[in-house]
């Protein structure tokens, strides 16, 4: 009776798991539709994202602790596209279990060749950092004492340790995965690698200078499209007169003909002004007819 009871309550607790994660994502369609405004969306959506997660988390411990096997996910549901396969060029690393020498029932020692059982399970490869030497070696002519030397490719800052990968994971993980400088460095500190807040900022610095010729490039690419859509978003500035921050303003203007198969690659490119006032898109528009 009591192996009943439990069951049953296990079973009413993944229904009403279920019920909660469909609430959440229903609320989750409602603020889409209706929200005030796509900052605020965004930061709702942030908020149930955090919330499926605690429900699937807590119903993922409850199947285990039950030893029951787990409910079928939502994302599994007949009118959902399936999950891509895995891509064909990751690396493979395949570890081999080889049975016992002697049959543990009998003891015998002669087998026959079954089929091999293969489990394939997804790993995670902890981040590195590696020295890269660049070494010219150098040759002196016999004929003319010339000396000859291979040349190494152009480092982004002279005399400077980092290599184009590191500052490319640091602009990616700052700008697009939106971590902190001071949280990268506390990553790479755990690593026993000491670059501290204030470098890596001295370093994004310097990479916005190396990226303007490419910025000034995409501004060209989308000056030359037939159509663009464009608008711009509220962002905290610091303003250090004031000892505060203020609110300016960041315009992107986007190109993506996917829609109706315009096989021109899209792009996306940024200005920022200090308000918003209509004169700073009249002054980016003016730019790119003049790029």
């Amino acid at each position: 009776m009591h192996q009943r009871l439990s069951e049953q309550e296990a079973e009413v607790g993944k229904r009403d798991s279920i019920i909660s994660i469909l609430r959440a994502q229903l609320d989750l369609l409602r603020h889409r539709q209706h929200g005030p405004s796509s900052e605020k969306i965004d930061r709702k959506i942030e908020q149930f994202e955090l919330m499926l997660e605690e429900i699937e988390a807590s119903r993922a411990e409850a199947e285990m602790r039950s030893g029951k096997a787990p409910l079928p996910e939502l994302d599994d549901a007949p009118d959902k596209p399936k999950r891509k396969l895995l891509p064909d060029d990751l690396p493979i690393e395949e570890v081999v279990y080889a049975p016992p020498c002697s049959c543990p029932a009998c003891g015998g020692t002669s087998f026959l060749k079954a089929a091999d059982k293969v489990v394939q399970v997804m790993e995670h490869i902890l981040a590195s950092v590696k020295i890269v030497r660049h070494v010219e070696k150098r040759m002196i002519c016999k004929e003319c004492d010339t000396t000859v030397t291979g040349e190494m490719p152009t480092l982004p800052i002279k005399r400077g340790k980092p290599g184009p990968g590191l500052f490319a994971h640091i602009m990616v993980a700052k700008f697009d995965d939106h971590i902190p400088l001071y949280r990268l460095s506390e990553m790479y500190d755990r690593l026993g690698i000491d670059i501290s807040r204030s470098v890596m900022a001295d370093w994004m610095g310097r990479v916005s200078v190396l990226l303007s010729p490419l910025i000034l490039l995409i501004r060209a690419h989308i000056a030359a499209v037939d159509r663009i859509h464009t608008d711009d978003t509220p962002v905290d500035v610091l303003d250090p007169g004031r000892g505060r921050t203020k609110t300016g303003r960041v315009w992107v203007y986007v190109f993506d003909g996917s829609g109706y198969q315009d096989p021109t690659p899209r792009a996306i490119a940024y200005y920022y002004s200090p308000d918003r006032k209509g004169a700073h898109p009249a002054d980016h528009l003016a730019e790119t007819s003049a790029a």
